[in-house]
Formats: structure tokens, C-alpha cells, sequence
């Protein structure tokens, strides 16, 4: 049997998961309509394609955790996302998709304060959680 692998990429800084912050709803998600991730379409190396990736991420808060932090992330249609690391602090930031990779970028804040830069990481899983680096990304509650 094969297990299908998805793949996406995460920004440089690893951002954490937190429960209960809907701080983080996409503001138009109550006019939107709500759409299924496209299905993942069998390839010799399962690369989830740009699309794919943007429609898994678009509108959601992604809960996530890494090796030093975990918070949680807002995708917004426009390309702009919205973080919140746990007991740091909070930030803005922007997304864009390729083939198999999340590309992110990180407004200055207290906790960076020079930002980060445009960067993309690879991203595999399934069934609603993913891993972004050394980053885990499940959908917020």
C-alpha cells in the first residue's frame, strides 16, 4: 500500500500552537465559501502542487510547533498572514506558495526585531497535519 506524502514549506521561524485564539479568524471566512483542499493527484514524488498548498492553508489558523517555539498562524487570501508566538509576542508577515514549498516572510517585531526575510521549506503529511521543517502544523481549533 502507498502512503501519499505531502509536501509544503514553512518559514524560517518555527512558530508555536495556541488553543483558543480566535484573534486569528480570517475575516471574510464568515462571507467565503468554505473549499476542500484540492485532492492530491499521485506523482512519482507526491509533491503537493501550488495550488493545492494554497487551498490547504487559505482562510485557516494553523497551529504549529517547533524545536523553540510554537504559536499560531492565520493565512489570509490576500497573501498576508497573521502570527502570534506563544509568550513572545505577535507579528505580520506574508505567504506565497510554490510547487511543494511554503514561502514566508516576517515583519519586524520585538521578538525580530530585523524580521525575516522571504524563505521557503519543504512540507509533508496528510489527514490534517503537516510538517514544515522541523515545524508541526495542525489546523486550530
Amino acid at each position: 500500500m502507498m502512503k501519499q506524502t505531502l509536501v509544503i514549506c514553512a518559514a524560517a521561524v518555527s512558530l508555536s500552537a495556541c488553543s483558543g485564539m480566535n484573534v486569528f479568524k480570517d475575516s471574510n471566512s464568515e462571507r467565503s465559501q468554505s473549499f476542500a483542499p484540492a485532492p492530491m493527484q499521485p506523482t512519482s514524488t507526491n509533491v503537493m502542487s501550488a495550488a493545492q498548498i494554497k487551498s490547504v492553508l487559505t482562510g485557516k489558523s494553523w497551529k504549529w510547533v517547533g524545536p523553540k517555539n510554537s504559536g499560531v498562524t492565520l493565512y489570509a487570501s490576500d497573501g498576508t498572514s497573521l502570527v502570534e508566538v506563544t509568550g513572545k509576542g505577535n507579528t505580520g508577515g506574508k505567504w506565497t506558495v510554490k510547487d511543494g514549498q511554503l514561502c514566508e516572510s516576517f515583519n519586524p517585531a520585538s521578538f525580530i526585531p530585523q524580521g525575516v526575510a522571504l524563505s521557503c521549506q519543504k512540507f509533508s503529511g496528510a489527514g490534517g497535519t503537516y510538517q514544515v521543517g522541523q515545524a508541526t502544523f495542525t489546523v486550530a481549533s
